[in-house]
């Protein structure tokens, strides 16, 4: 096994400190230490490269055959790397700072209809505890929008289910409160009042979606829920829990709600991130004008 870079290795443990979610740190440290291998088979370091060493890699990751959306998120993690060797001063010069990201067409986001949303939460069976966990889950997941990590992160103090409220820490460490409808609440209430005790059986936890074993649900377990009430709802396509959120905010804009305060609900730095919903709003319209018009 080779030995790891120091310098990766601390960047790897800044990135956890400052609250970066796993999948994301994971996904960095894959990446350079990819570029790292380059550099030994080059006998540079990463402290000495030059702007043009780093689009010499960047030739090389094209000339592997990668599409441009791979190789931008290898960029970023290059960047990103470089901001940390600058903010600790192992460099003077940020030679990944002029790093170009290349040219990529912007895929727009896969939606679920409202109806499949709903068939999909109502499979679960609310006469059994983990079915009353499912039917929470689900209906949280979509009412707030909420990526996975953020559902599965909330605690019991950070539910106002009266206020109808939720805390949640999203990218970037950042905290955030958002709404949620009364479905929502109710199977909540139903949930943590009636099921969740008899899932944690007389052990402790505050994290609100448990495992059978009354622990913190994992990415995976609530994967394989999901999996299973989507083929329980007869749909076929692939379903990921990011899909419910992409729905969410598409559903939110096609009933007219503001682009700004759909922006925050989500929880996104810049509006532009949002704005990708309203090309799905409007594919929506050209998708009902071709099947209704007369003369489409």
């Amino acid at each position: 096994m080779k030995e790891t870079d120091p310098l990766i290795f601390d960047f790897e443990h800044f990135l956890i400190s400052e609250g970066d979610e796993l999948n994301t740190v994971r996904s960095y440290i894959y990446d350079i230490t990819q570029i790292s291998q380059f550099l030994r088979s080059q006998n540079k370091k990463f402290t000495a490269l030059s702007t043009h060493d780093l689009r010499c890699y960047v030739r090389t990751l094209h000339d592997a055959g990668l599409s441009p959306a791979s190789i931008n998120r290898k960029i970023s993690s290059v960047k990103a790397f470089y901001r940390y060797l600058m903010r600790t001063k192992e460099i003077q010069d940020n030679p990944a700072q002029d790093l170009e990201l290349q040219k990529v067409g912007r895929k727009l986001p896969i939606t679920l209809s409202i109806q499949e949303v709903t068939t999909i939460i109502e499979s679960a069976d609310e006469k059994t505890p983990l079915g009353l966990r499912d039917r929470a889950s689900l209906e949280l997941l979509y009412a707030a929008g909420l990526r996975i990590s953020e559902l599965l992160g909330i605690t019991v103090p950070d539910l106002d289910r009266i206020q109808r409220l939720v805390t949640v820490v999203g990218k970037g460490n950042k905290q955030r409160i958002v709404p949620f409808g009364k479905k929502a609440a109710r199977a909540l209430d139903e949930y943590i009042v009636k099921a969740r005790p008899l899932i944690l059986k007389q052990r402790s936890s505050s994290y609100v979606v448990l495992n059978v074993r009354g622990r913190k649900m994992s990415r995976m377990g609530f994967l394989k829920i999901l999996r299973k009430y989507r083929i329980r709802a007869g749909i076929k396509k692939r379903v990921t829990p990011h899909m419910f959120r992409h729905s969410f905010a598409t559903h939110l804009l096609e009933a007219g709600a503001d682009l700004r305060a759909v922006q925050e609900l989500l929880g996104h730095a810049d509006i532009s991130t949002t704005q990708i919903y309203t090309h799905v709003d409007r594919e929506y319209l050209k998708e009902v004008y071709r099947e209704h018009h007369p003369r489409a």
